[in-house]
């Protein structure tokens, strides 16, 4: 019909389980973009994914009428601006530049400090040497999430009030906090409960969040069948 507005096509290529293109899930709900997801296989990826992304072939993946948007934080972004005028924004306003940009920093952060330290708690193999850097692992993400517990502070989230592009970065490393623990023999929220509550909350008062993310246990039989899939147990 004349001036009626063409639907746009938007699909989403992810794995149920990764913090990265979760990420990508909350920030469409709360947008409220429809859109397709299609599942990947990271051991055996679709020509999709490869042609979307030849250049680190990882996912997520976002394409928007057939045009792929890659890189979890750069896809955040751009749904941000994007879809401008639906939902809350993820960022902070554009007349705060040191707003932005400061949670730009931790988001980086949090790419740059989290999956190192917790790689080496779930991947690393039996035995003493797996031990040993599995140690290494467990103390530096202790350390990574006491930093990002100092920042929260008193705050309810990061960016203040509401659930922002920090509190969406980190809060699909949620559900892997099971994991990491199992793996590494320690509780997060003895560690780090003022971040425990704030994980809580953010699935607790946001719809979005809840309904985006994976169930912890079912994240770490994914890990199991990753290990044994790599022959991680020996």
């Amino acid at each position: 019909m004349e001036g009626e507005k063409k639907q746009t096509s938007v699909v989403l290529l992810n794995c149920s389980v990764s913090p990265f293109g979760n990420r990508v899930r909350i920030a469409l709900a709360r947008k409220g973009v429809a859109y397709e997801e299609r599942p990947e296989n990271l051991t055996a990826k679709s020509p999709l994914l490869l042609s979307s992304n030849p250049v680190l072939a990882k996912i997520p993946v976002l394409i928007v009428d057939g045009k792929p948007v890659c890189e979890s934080l750069a896809i955040l972004e751009f749904i941000d601006e994007a879809y401008a005028g639906a939902g809350e924004p993820l960022l902070p306003p554009a007349d705060d530049p040191f707003a932005r940009a400061r949670a730009r920093f931790w988001a980086a952060y949090v790419d740059a400090k989290v999956p190192e330290s917790a790689v080496k708690v779930w991947r690393s193999p039996a035995g003493a040497a797996g031990s040993a850097a599995v140690e290494e692992g467990t103390k530096g993400l202790v350390a990574v999430l006491r930093t990002l517990e100092e920042e929260l502070g008193e705050k309810r989230y990061f960016g203040g009030e509401t659930l922002g592009y920090v509190d969406v970065a980190l809060v699909p490393f949620t559900p892997w906090f099971l994991t990491y623990e199992r793996f590494g023999g320690f509780s997060v929220a003895a560690e780090c409960p003022t971040l425990a509550a704030w994980a809580a909350r953010c699935a607790s008062e946001n719809t979005c969040v809840a309904a985006s993310l994976p169930d912890a246990e079912a994240v770490y039989q994914f890990v199991c069948g990753m290990r044994k899939h790599f022959g991680l147990d020996g």
